[in-house]
C-alpha cells in the first residue's frame, strides 16, 4: 500500500459504522489489496498509488445498477412487502445486494422503494467531500421530464444514519413526520453506503428483539476478515464493541430506524 484515505466517523452512529463498511467492500473490489481499520474517530483505509477518496465516491455514483421498482404504496404495512428485490451493482463493482431479507435488521417499510432511495442517494454524492458522513442536505430524485409538476420528488432516506432515526422518533417529537410526508436534511453518502457495507458486514444479534452488536476493529484487515470481525467471530481481534436498536419510529410499528449505539464492555455482552 502506498497511499491512505481517512475519514471522520462516529463509530457510535451505526450507519457511518457500516457506510465505513461499505467504503472497504468498494475500495477493495476496485483496488483489492485494500486493507481497512479504525482508529481516533477515524477510517482508514491503506490503498494503491493513485487511488483516491474522490474516484471511490465518484465509481460508486457512476456505477450502473439493476433493480425493481415497484409501486410506492402509503399503505403498505412494511413487514410482509415480498417485492424487495435485489439491487445488483454491475461492472466495475458486480456486488448483489439482498441482505434485507433479515428483516430484523432492515429499517425501512415496504411503502418505500428500496431502488428509487439508493439510485438518489448514491446521485446525491458530492465525491469531493472530505467528510463525506457530514454532508447533510435534501435529496431529491432526477428530474421526471414526464412529471405534470415539473418539480423532482424529494427522496427520504432508508433511516441507516442515527442522526435520523433518533429524531424522527414520534413518541418523542408528538408527531408522525412521515404521515405529513415531511423530510428533511440527510446524509446521502452514510444512506447508499450503508446499504453496500451491510451486505456482508452484519451485527452480532444481541438475543433482545431489534438490538445488535458491533465491533469498530483497530487492525488493518481486509473486508473477508473485518466482516466476521464486525460480528464478533473474531474473538483475538481489538476494537470498540458497540450496541444499538432499529428501533420503531411510529406508534404504528411498521417505521423503524438506527439509533445512537452506546459502547458497551465485556461484562455488558450477552
Amino acid at each position: 500500500m502506498s497511499n491512505n484515505i481517512s475519514v471522520p466517523v462516529d463509530v457510535t452512529n451505526p450507519g457511518q459504522f457500516f457506510a465505513c463498511c461499505g467504503l472497504l467492500e468498494l475500495a477493495a473490489r476496485l483496488w483489492p489489496q485494500t486493507r481497512g481499520h479504525f482508529d481516533n474517530d477515524e477510517f482508514h483505509m491503506g490503498v494503491p498509488h493513485g487511488a483516491t477518496l474522490p474516484r471511490l465516491l465518484q465509481a460508486f455514483s457512476d456505477c450502473p445498477i439493476d433493480g425493481q421498482t415497484g409501486a410506492e404504496d402509503d399503505e403498505s404495512d412494511g413487514e410482509d412487502d415480498d417485492g424487495a428485490g435485489p439491487i445488483v451493482l454491475r461492472a466495475p463493482i458486480n456486488l448483489t445486494l439482498d441482505w434485507w431479507n433479515d428483516r430484523s435488521l432492515k429499517p425501512w417499510a415496504g411503502s418505500m422503494d428500496a431502488v428509487l432511495i439508493f439510485q438518489a442517494m448514491r446521485a446525491a454524492i458530492d465525491p469531493e467531500q472530505t467528510s463525506p458522513f457530514n454532508d447533510l442536505r435534501v435529496v431529491y430524485d432526477a428530474p421526471d421530464p414526464s412529471s405534470r409538476s415539473g418539480r423532482p420528488k424529494k427522496r427520504e432516506p432508508f433511516y441507516f444514519d442515527a442522526r435520523r432515526g433518533g429524531s424522527a422518533k414520534s413518541l418523542e417529537i408528538g408527531f408522525a413526520p412521515d404521515a405529513f410526508g415531511m423530510t428533511s436534511a440527510t446524509c446521502p453518502a452514510v444512506e447508499s453506503l450503508s446499504l453496500v457495507g451491510l451486505q456482508r458486514f452484519r451485527p452480532r444479534p444481541t438475543g433482545l428483539p431489534r438490538e445488535f452488536d458491533y465491533l469498530a476493529w483497530s487492525d488493518p484487515m481486509p473486508p473477508i476478515l473485518a466482516a466476521p470481525a464486525v460480528c464478533g467471530l473474531l474473538s483475538v481481534v481489538a476494537g470498540e464493541r458497540c450496541r444499538f436498536e432499529n428501533g420503531f419510529r411510529t406508534d404504528q410499528r411498521k417505521h423503524k430506524g438506527f439509533l445512537p449505539a452506546r459502547r458497551i464492555t465485556q461484562g455488558d455482552r450477552k
